[in-house]
């Protein structure tokens, strides 16, 4: 097991997520809750700042799920602000990259990877795209 250091409490270098709107009570299925776009792709680096940056209603996350090969090793456990967090890779398909956060009991949610290649202006289109310019609770840095 790794363990993670905590993102500083203030930092100007914050998660750049969008997520989608969620109904008051429970939580709309849908094929993706938002869009995530990482400043590099060593996972056990960028984990904590995305964790931390998740509304506190998703719970707490125990397992995530990354896809694509591009990812740097990571190792199967991660201990992020007191918590393990279990980490697994899957084979790289046919479709954009995505990060799957699981919290037993409560359910899973699916954010679109932008490259962190990416320019701002290409970002800002497909974090959009995830989610739709109406309906975002989390928009920017966090």
């Amino acid at each position: 097991m790794t363990l993670a250091p905590p993102p500083p409490l203030f930092s100007p270098v914050g998660v750049r997520l969008r997520l989608a709107a969620q109904p008051e009570h429970g939580r709309m299925p849908r094929p993706i809750d938002g869009a995530w776009w990482p400043r590099s792709y060593d996972l056990t680096a960028e984990l904590p700042w995305l964790l931390g940056g998740l509304p506190r209603s998703w719970g707490r996350i125990e397992g995530v799920l990354v896809d694509g090969a591009e990812w740097s090793p990571f190792p199967g456990r991660l201990f992020v602000a007191g918590e393990v967090v279990r980490l697994r890779r899957t084979t790289p398909r046919h479709a954009p990259p995505t990060v799957c956060l699981v919290t037993p009991g409560r359910g899973r949610w699916d954010l679109l990877v932008v490259s962190p290649t990416a320019t701002e202006e290409e970002a800002g289109r497909l974090m959009e795209g995830a989610v739709g310019a109406v309906g975002a609770v989390e928009d920017g840095v966090v």
